[in-house]
């Protein structure tokens, strides 16, 4: 199992930079990548990016943040940070950290964060 605390979400104005972190406990050698998803009211939770742990890191952006959104990771942390950049009043939303687990089974498993609030004022 792991854990994910979730820090730096607030209010900003438009234009702004924010920077999320997410801090990871518990087997984290089992986590295969981590990343943010965000949710909006009335709106499903739509992918923000996502990275892998392991490796290459590679990266995988939602069309909405691709170029404005940059994900970081510092493995001796267990951590992972969003610097959001050129925020809109649309990047508004409840951002949640995520970690993708595999089980000593073979099967996959997702973990969330407890969400942080981010506020775009126009």
């Amino acid at each position: 199992q792991v854990q994910l605390v979730e820090s730096g979400g607030g209010l900003v104005h438009t234009g702004g930079s924010l920077r999320l972190s997410c801090a990871a406990s518990g087997r984290v050698s089992n986590i295969n990548s981590m990343g943010w998803h965000r949710q909006s009211p009335g709106k499903q939770r739509e992918l923000v990016v996502t990275i892998s742990s392991r490796g290459s890191s590679a990266t995988n952006h939602g069309d909405s943040v691709m170029g404005r959104f940059t994900i970081s990771r510092d493995h001796g942390k267990n951590t992972v940070y969003l610097q959001m950049s050129s925020l809109k009043p649309e990047d508004t939303a409840v951002y949640y950290c995520n970690a993708d687990y595999w089980n000593d089974d073979g099967s996959a498993q997702d973990y969330w964060g407890q969400g942080t609030q981010v506020t775009v004022s126009s």
